[in-house]
């Protein structure tokens, strides 16, 4: 009699222990994840604000091209902008879609799969898309300034521009040789966390410590 009490005795305190461990790993996993959430707080009202910025880019693009719809160059030239301040906002937008899918309560495995979601997006699809942009956009902006300014540089330096344009490519070329030199020197996945943000690194980070410690 006292030999299975004893073992139904080791038993119960097999059972709460193993209940204990679960709790801890529950409760470490929790932490981890509210640092996750707020790791990622930075990125998230960066891309409100890119999204304000591209609202007023856009109006600011209208207010020049509208009331000059019957000179081509300048209208081409508000286009553009107002372009760019659409993409603007449909690329925080996107960030902002992929940030709000991450489900806290979801399993790491699939919390894990959404954080790469937002890293690819952000490294392989908006940093190049802006590296090609920016090269070339504050051309506009600067023939815009011109002739807002009661200045047409298309009348007053008709070469202007083939000047501003090659400058953009020389830019672009610029940025093109930076990422070849990164990928040559072996700091590639310290250029994309670069891209990917801070916040997308640390979550990624954690996440694996969570998976390494259930497995563990």
């Amino acid at each position: 009699m006292e030999l299975d009490e004893m073992k139904l005795a080791w038993q119960t305190l097999g059972r709460q222990g193993e209940a204990q461990q679960a709790l801890s790993i529950q409760l470490l996993t929790e932490r981890r994840l509210d640092k996750v959430g707020h790791g990622l707080r930075p990125l998230f009202w960066g891309q409100v604000l890119q999204i304000f910025v591209g609202v007023l880019v856009t109006l600011m693009a209208v207010s020049f091209w509208f009331p000059r719809t019957s000179v081509l160059h300048f209208l081409t030239w508000g286009l553009l902008v107002h372009a760019f301040g659409i993409l603007m906002i449909v690329t925080a937008a996107r960030n902002l879609h992929l940030i709000k899918q991450i489900d806290y309560a979801a399993p790491v495995l699939d919390i894990q799969r959404r954080i790469a979601r937002l890293r690819a997006w952000r490294v392989q699809v908006e940093a190049p898309l802006y590296a090609v942009t920016c090269s070339f956009v504050w051309i506009p902006l600067v023939l815009m300034a011109m002739a807002s300014s009661g200045i047409d540089p298309q009348v007053v330096a008709p070469k202007l521009l083939g000047y501003l344009l090659l400058s953009g490519f020389a830019s672009l070329g610029l940025v093109a040789l930076v990422a070849w030199l990164v990928r040559r020197t072996g700091y590639r996945r310290r250029f994309e966390n670069s891209l990917a943000g801070g916040g997308v690194q640390k979550a990624e980070v954690m996440l694996e410590q969570i998976a390494r410690f259930k497995q563990e």
